[in-house]
């Protein structure tokens, strides 16, 4: 479709009323007027790129008081980071702004060596509730009903998600409340996961609609497939009881221990050698993706290396003495 001459008179007042309002003023203006003036100008100006993405990169406006708080906390004690999701109004939805904020604390945690072990929780009375299901309903204004932002925004999730089993560092979701769709996606996707009695997890897109494809690989990943395929055509939530007994989560707590239990198991972990630990994650999601011969050969390759490394005899030794290792590359 050619794009519209953007020196014609109305173009022109578009465009300045956009620069005036919108580029000056984007932070006060409603997500869906700002989401279809945005869009209006960028065509206007032959551009095809979303306009979501350059309002979601804007700083806050100087002066304005109204600072809204970080939708994703961070806190390290010793060796553990705790994430904890911070939309509790929003059921801590996946938001861009979630999503981008998640996606920039994993590329981080490449190059954290003194953490060892992380902790993804929820604020308010919920886990995540899933996808923004406003920001996608905006997303359909754009000319192509939404086709662009959707694939994009699977995209961006399928990448937080990945990029989870991809850190060296073992994850592990602290849940409460419930779990739902890309929710339930997020504790699939992480290594752990510890979950009060009274949690309810969900992949219940299929009830307004939308089947949850892309929570499906990582649901399908962790449970058997046949109560995987029920959960997603049935939209019904099952219990944390039955999620720890199919696989879903490690263990269910009372609720209230939630917590403790997640530090006290992100401490176990934490205390191993990190460098075993680093390989043994990799391996561990590199060998799944193998057929059998292959996976025990490559094992057996990283088991050869570390068995080389100066630490690991240095813990075999210090077994057999019965006493703790001195370990020179534990940070």
């Amino acid at each position: 479709m050619p794009i519209p001459d953007p020196q014609s008179y109305a173009q022109a007042v578009w465009i300045q009323v956009i620069d005036g309002k919108v580029i000056t003023d984007l932070r006060e203006i409603p997500l869906q007027e700002r989401l279809k003036l945005g869009n209006r100008h960028l065509q206007c100006l032959g551009h095809r790129f979303p306009f979501r993405a350059i309002w979601l990169t804007l700083p806050p406006k100087k002066g304005n008081n109204k600072m809204s708080e970080p939708v994703l906390l961070r806190e390290d004690t010793g060796p553990i980071r705790r994430l904890t999701l911070n939309r509790p109004a929003a059921l801590n939805a996946l938001s861009d702004e979630l999503l981008a904020a998640l996606q920039t604390e994993i590329d981080a945690l490449h190059d954290a060596p003194t953490i060892r072990a992380v902790i993804i929780r929820g604020a308010g009375k919920v886990f995540c509730a899933g996808h923004d299901l406003r920001e996608m309903q905006a997303g359909r204004q754009s000319k192509d009903g939404g086709q662009a932002y959707f694939a994009d925004l699977f995209s961006r999730c399928t990448a937080v998600m990945t990029g989870l089993q991809q850190i060296p560092q073992p994850v592990i979701a602290q849940i409460h409340g419930i779990a739902t769709a890309a929710g339930c996606q997020l504790v699939a996707s992480c290594d752990m996961a510890v979950a009060t009695r009274e949690t309810r997890f969900g992949v219940n897109g299929v009830n307004i609609g939308l089947f949850c494809s892309t929570p499906m690989v990582a649901l399908s990943r962790n449970i058997p497939r046949k109560q995987a395929f029920e959960m997603l055509t049935t939209g019904q939530f099952i219990s944390a009881d039955r999620a720890e007994a199919l696989g879903l989560i490690n263990r269910a707590t009372d609720p209230g221990a939630e917590e403790a239990a997640a530090l006290d198991l992100a401490q176990v972990v934490a205390d191993k050698l990190t460098a075993a630990v680093k390989v043994g994650k990799r391996a561990f999601y590199e060998q799944l993706q193998m057929p059998l011969d292959e996976a025990y050969a490559h094992t057996g390759a990283v088991m050869v290396d570390n068995m080389l490394w100066r630490d690991t005899d240095e813990g075999i030794t210090a077994f057999l003495e019965k006493r703790p290792p001195d370990w020179a590359g534990h940070n």
